[in-house]
């Protein structure tokens, strides 16, 4: 005879999960803000900053920031992950890749 599931508590567990997710993506995402010094901007002009690049539609523009972000990500001196650990092209794992400390 089957075990019978406990779908209460498999949702709770995912919930959590999901909520754990979120989090680390909320930190992460001020981390970023810090690094680059836009912690200094006021929040209105960030706000507005970050909504422009969200509605533009040039594909070349959004290619000059990807590549001005990936050159930050370059240049800063940042203990990195055993290679093993590493992501190939991912700056930010923002998708419940492996955590940073």
């Amino acid at each position: 005879m089957r075990k019978a599931r406990d779908y209460d508590s498999e949702l709770k567990a995912l919930a959590d999960k999901a909520r754990q997710l979120k989090d680390r993506r909320l930190r992460q995402l001020g981390e970023l803000v810090a690094a680059t010094g836009a912690d200094a901007l006021d929040a209105d002009l960030l706000a507005g900053v970050l909504l422009q690049a969200v509605a533009t539609r040039d594909d070349a523009t959004k290619e000059a920031w990807r590549a001005g972000g990936a050159a930050f990500f370059r240049s800063r001196q940042r203990k990195t992950a055993p290679a093993p650990q590493r992501q190939p092209g991912s700056t930010l794992p923002l998708d419940g890749g492996a955590a940073s400390a």
